[in-house]
């Protein structure tokens, strides 16, 4: 049975979606059956991976109208899917509130799936809205992305209020997998300020690996590749392929 991993904070520019395709695609390179649910209506990380949403997507699976089975699209790279999305599912919003057990749509689609993959990494819309709550319910842990810079910690508590409201009344089994430093330039103090702050304040849930600033890592999207595939001695594809073990060694 797969491990479920929701990618998620509200504040955006935080690398969340270059960390859902680039986690995803280094935890399949590693040889897990790996599967991205897309839930940001952006599709930013199915076109990350080249795909292209087509007549059914997520939306249509959490609405009822079809399995998420028959959305999902393979990739380029062998052991790698994708659950695509598109702006239709922006209108989900509004949707899923007169729906019994809105919350529990995704996770009813996701459920007929599991067996097939080791790992389903969710990248989250940048809000706190029903497609994150429904995210945070179908997960079993959430992945926090926080960028090194000098607001890191703004909006956390936000999440973390968020995600305590799900644990009391919807998953109490939601953990955190960890909290990841994205965006460091560990030349300069602020940076590793920064650090030294998220984990004083997170302790021993940050990851040991931190993705540095890499031009290379905002090149690949355009292409439709995942960093280890469009420049794979680059710092980015090095840094997410230590996370991806990083993952795996604690899910053992």
């Amino acid at each position: 049975m797969s491990k479920i991993i929701c990618i998620a904070n509200q504040k955006g520019g935080v690398g969340k979606t270059t960390t859902a395709v680039n986690l995803a695609a280094c935890l399949a390179e590693q040889g897990k059956r790996t599967l991205l649910v897309d839930m940001d209506p952006q599709g930013n990380a199915s076109s990350g991976l080249g795909v292209r949403a087509g007549q059914k997507t997520v939306y249509e699976a959490i609405l009822g109208e079809c399995t998420l089975d028959s959305a999902i699209e393979k990739t380029r790279q062998k052991k790698l899917s994708v659950a695509p999305s598109d702006i239709r599912l922006a209108g989900a919003e509004l949707e899923l509130a007169n729906m019994e057990r809105r919350e529990y749509r995704l996770r009813a689609a996701m459920e007929a799936v599991r067996k097939d993959y080791d790992f389903m990494l969710i990248d989250c819309p940048p809000s706190l809205g029903m497609l994150t709550v429904n995210a945070l319910t179908a997960a079993q842990s959430i992945l926090i992305p926080i960028q090194c810079e000098y607001y890191a910690l703004e909006g956390v508590t936000a999440l973390m209020n968020t995600v305590q409201r799900v644990k009391r009344s919807l998953n109490p089994g939601l953990e955190i997998e960890g909290v990841l430093l994205t965006m460091l330039d560990g030349r300069t103090n602020l940076g590793l300020q920064v650090v030294a702050e998220v984990k004083k304040h997170f302790k021993h849930q940050v990851f040991q690996t931190t993705v540095p600033r890499n031009v290379r890592l905002g090149e690949a999207p355009s292409h439709g590749l995942p960093i280890h595939l469009y420049d794979a001695r680059s710092t980015g594809a090095e840094a997410y392929m230590s996370l991806a073990k990083e993952v795996i060694k604690k899910n053992k």
